[in-house]
């Protein structure tokens, strides 16, 4: 995982997210795994598969940090929904 971390962080979110999902292939009970991936997703601008990776590691933990990721996301998304109508 720290691999994985530092390749989002570095912004090569294309090599993170074959990882993960090669990951997540084997271990699909890896909240933390789905919350990287939402991550990559994010940094990527696919916002709606980000928050559904969230989803997915906060069904699997509820304690995720996948939740804070998830609303500040959707707080976001709906500022820009927003703007766009005021234009």
């Amino acid at each position: 995982m720290k691999k994985i971390k530092e390749l989002i962080f570095n912004g090569e979110t294309d090599d993170a997210l074959r990882l993960l999902d090669e990951f997540i292939a084997t271990n699909p009970m890896s909240d933390e795994a789905y919350y990287l991936r939402g991550n990559a997703y994010r940094k990527n601008g696919n916002f709606q598969q980000a928050l559904n990776n969230y989803l997915s590691a906060m069904e699997l933990n509820p304690d995720s940090p996948a939740h804070q990721a998830h609303d500040m996301l959707i707080e976001i998304l709906n500022f820009y929904n927003k703007d766009m109508y005021n234009h």
